[in-house]
């Protein structure tokens, strides 16, 4: 899936936003727990989150352990991730797996104060489900996650 809208604020505090840290757990409506399991370096770690039931609970809540770099890239900055094989699937929760994954988030230059964010995300959800309602919960989910970030960036 691709994802790209254009946000008011600048890149490094989308990104913020964006990474394993303390502002996601906040304004994320998808994303229920976070954990930074290993921390590398600064910007280089190993997490795991939870998200929640979606479509009526038709897809169930799923867990993710991801290895998430954050790193400059040209004028702006790239957070991306890979799911790992990593301890056991808590109870209650099928673990989904994320194939390479990143967030591009670029100054616009004829409009200063808003970036260009781009989102590329290759998720498998796992379990038994039908492509239409991993598409349809895909659709929904990006579109709330562009809206969430704005509301949380404007306070």
């Amino acid at each position: 899936y691709k994802a790209q809208g254009v946000v008011e604020d600048v890149t490094n505090r989308i990104v913020d936003h964006i990474r394993p840290g303390p502002y996601r757990l906040d304004w994320d409506s998808l994303v229920t727990t976070m954990d930074i399991m290993e921390t590398f370096e600064e910007n280089c770690c190993v997490m795991r989150y939870t998200t929640a039931g979606q479509l009526w609970n038709i897809i169930a809540p799923r867990e993710f352990v991801d290895f998430s770099y954050t790193t400059v890239y040209e004028d702006g900055l790239l957070t991306c991730g890979i799911s790992l094989d990593y301890g056991e699937v808590r109870p209650n929760f099928v673990r989904g797996f994320n194939h390479p994954c990143g967030w591009f988030c670029v100054p616009l230059k004829d409009c200063p104060g808003h970036s260009l964010l781009t989102g590329y995300i290759q998720t498998e959800l796992r379990g038994m489900l039908p492509q239409s309602a991993v598409d349809t919960a895909m659709s929904s989910t990006l579109a709330n996650f562009y809206s969430d970030l704005k509301k949380a960036l404007k306070t």
